[in-house]
């Protein structure tokens, strides 16, 4: 079992190990926030309708050890595992034999459940201290990161630092580029290095591939093998996917919807787009709003975010739960320096169709918060809603199809 923790890129480094290990003839299960389930054959293909939704980053341990045996009885020889925080503190890993633990970064979230920043990296730090763990696989471009390998330095854990900033690491990302609509760069381990080209935007997609690659290194694959694997990796549902509709590309903006959901997570999201809409030659707008019964603190943070770094923004609900979506709304705009070039649309489906009708051919246009999900939460109801299909609707309806 590979387990990765963070509070971002969790699911994008599950869903890529599990690709990756697939195609290095290991047969590898997922169990995460896209559910549970063997997504790639043994070409490392996705099959569709293999993920089953759990409902939970970290389902309980019986869900946990039940589909580890159903996977086994497959013929897995590994599964990709998204260890949450609250799953760790709750114990929901029991029992888990992990022979791998990466993890990604640290900043604010979960405080509704944590309620300190010490008391949620406590969770996550509890992960690299795991009985049988033998690698653990670091981001040292996180501060925290670089904590936790200097006190890991020493133990008897086969460790796999990584970096994209020029700092010693075990794993380094080099020469970063923009090329061909993705990203191309050169990982070097020591004095051996391979040039990746990948479809995916965005450095923090970098450090998760490398974290990818640090886990694949730690089970004893070559590490050219290993790059091989991630050339043409898919993307993951929901994380930076790119809406595909009917008509014309290039008489429509382009569409990206993002599970995004935390300050840190929309910032990188939107610094990974702003090259690319400057690169088409328009603006990038953001729409977003904040989940309800869960961190409030965050709200003004991501106000402020989104008018920072973007050049429109439409505030929106998200999953406003039990709470007020007027009061939620009124909660980021808080953060906001004027209103100028942002928009206050409640409902989520009309926020969707006013962005994608009034953006120009040439913006871009990110839907953040949701990805993946396939219902809003509104006064406790679960209602059917999906950011992909209602951006493809707007830009179908947008080129009169």
């Amino acid at each position: 079992v590979a387990a990765v923790t963070g509070t971002n890129g969790k699911t994008s480094t599950a869903w890529w190990t599990a690709q990756v290990l697939s195609r290095l003839g290991k047969s590898c299960g997922l169990i995460g926030t896209l559910g549970s389930g063997l997504p790639f054959d043994a070409e490392g293909h996705h099959v569709a309708g293999s993920v089953e939704p759990t409902g939970f980053t970290t389902p309980d341990p019986v869900t946990l050890h039940v589909a580890l045996a159903r996977f086994e009885a497959a013929g897995a020889t590994a599964c990709a595992l998204e260890a949450s925080s609250i799953g760790i503190d709750e114990q929901r890993l029991s029992g888990l034999r992990i022979a791998v633990a990466q993890f990604t970064n640290f900043t604010r979230d979960h405080l509704d459940y944590h309620e300190t920043m010490e008391a949620y990296w406590a969770a996550k730090d509890a992960l690299f201290d795991w009985e049988g763990l033998r690698a653990a696989v670091i981001n040292l471009d996180d501060e925290r990161g670089a904590e936790l390998a200097e006190r890991l330095e020493g133990s008897t854990l086969d460790l796999w630092t990584t970096a994209v900033h020029q700092r010693p690491a075990r794993l380094v990302a080099e020469g970063l580029a923009y090329a061909d609509g993705g990203l191309r760069f050169n990982v070097r381990e020591g004095e051996e290095s391979h040039l990746l080209h990948t479809q995916m935007v965005g450095e923090y997609n970098v450090a998760n591939l490398l974290a990818v690659l640090g886990a694949a290194r730690a089970m004893g694959f070559a590490l050219a093998d290993a790059v091989r694997a991630c050339e043409g990796l898919e993307p993951v549902p929901g994380r930076m996917q790119r809406v595909a509709a009917d008509g014309d590309e290039a008489r429509r903006p382009l569409a990206i919807v993002d599970y995004a959901h935390t300050p840190d997570a929309l910032d990188k999201a939107l610094r990974a787009l702003q090259p690319l809409a400057a690169a088409r030659g328009g603006r990038l707008w953001c729409i977003f709003g904040c989940g309800g019964d869960r961190d409030a603190t965050k709200r003004p943070l991501m106000g402020a975010i989104a008018q920072r770094l973007a050049d429109r923004v439409v505030i929106t609900s998200d999953n406003p739960r039990t709470e007020s979506p007027t009061f939620i709304l009124s909660q980021i705009m808080a953060g906001l320096c004027g209103h100028e070039e942002v928009d206050v649309i409640e409902d989520r489906a009309q926020a969707i169709a006013y962005a994608l009708r009034e953006a120009a051919p040439a913006d871009v246009v990110l839907v953040a918060g949701k990805g993946h999900e396939a219902t809003q939460e509104i006064a406790g109801r679960k209602l059917p809603f999906s950011d992909d299909a209602h951006a493809r609707a707007a830009l179908q309806r947008r080129a009169g199809l």
